[in-house]
């Protein structure tokens, strides 16, 4: 078969349908809290996003994921799940992952980001908090001035640690502290394995602190400063195209019959509105440690 000359393969190339396709980026969105987080269960999870992060890796002719992380954290096993989902796809389907975070990528939300295989963020990104915290309230003197008595019965010398109407006990502190530790030490240890030689040697950089996305470059925690609409034209072209998937949040009428919320019919509206108000406190004061 003779060969076409150059100008009618060129013309060909230019017919609709033929030719080589727009290069095509999946965008995750992983907004929020990581966690279940009261009655509307606004917060990421593994399960809420597993069919999202399948989707997301699906097409054929994909040239890469992409993750939009705007999260200030949550949960360390949910955010971990979630990761883990996302490294065994890339890895069955040999495809390159892309994070971009946008206001924040902060503890649990930082795991989202080292999902990637590389990490970029706005320059005035929040970046980090590689640590572990666990806070609560203690009441027992508040009950007091009330006149009310507390009971608890336990089978279990240590079943009633932490309790917040009883006096703080330092051996309930002393084996808080412990399993921080060691959560922490995963957390350190996660981090070294996913950035290895990229990250500095700056002994703050476990220590719970937190960057701006343009001094998080200099300390290795991502790979440079970029946004994801600007950076996969430069890196794809012009053309690229993006299809973005967000996790379904279901259907409000799914949610009030308790299928979303995870809650009997017959639990009272106003328990489900004080689940939600404590909830939106949480959520709330995750955000706020980052100024936001």
């Amino acid at each position: 078969m003779p060969l076409l000359p150059e100008s009618v393969k060129n013309l060909w190339l230019k017919l609709p349908f033929i030719g080589e396709a727009s290069p095509l980026v999946t965008v995750i969105e992983l907004n929020g809290v990581i966690g279940e987080m009261g009655a509307g269960r606004k917060g990421l999870t593994f399960k809420k996003l597993e069919k999202a992060i399948e989707a997301a890796f699906k097409p054929g002719s994909l040239k890469a994921v992409a993750l939009a992380i705007n999260s200030p954290g949550g949960s360390p096993v949910q955010s971990r799940l979630i990761m883990s989902a996302i490294r065994r796809l890339a890895k069955e389907k040999d495809i390159p992952v892309l994070a971009f975070v946008e206001d924040v990528g902060a503890s649990g939300g930082y795991i989202l980001a080292i999902a990637a295989d590389e990490i970029y963020a706005d320059e005035s990104s929040i970046v980090g908090s590689i640590g572990v915290i666990s806070g609560g309230f203690g009441f027992p003197e508040a009950i007091k001035k009330l006149g009310v008595e507390r009971r608890i019965y336990t089978a279990g010398e240590n079943k009633s640690t932490l309790d917040p109407f009883k006096p703080e006990d330092p051996e309930d502190v002393a084996r808080l502290e412990t399993m921080l530790a060691e959560l922490h030490e995963q957390f350190i240890a996660l981090v070294k394995a996913r950035r290895g030689d990229k990250l500095s040697s700056d002994p703050d950089l476990f220590s719970g602190r937190f960057w701006t996305g343009a001094t998080a470059a200099e300390k290795g925690l991502v790979d440079g400063t970029a946004q994801l609409g600007d950076f996969l034209r430069d890196r794809y072209g012009k053309d690229v195209k993006v299809k973005r998937i967000s996790p379904e949040s279901g259907s409000l009428l799914k949610r009030l019959m308790g299928g979303e919320a995870g809650l009997s019919g017959f639990e009272s509206p106003a328990l489900i509105d004080a689940d939600e108000m404590l909830a939106a406190g949480e959520r709330r004061a995750l955000w706020a440690r980052f100024g936001l």
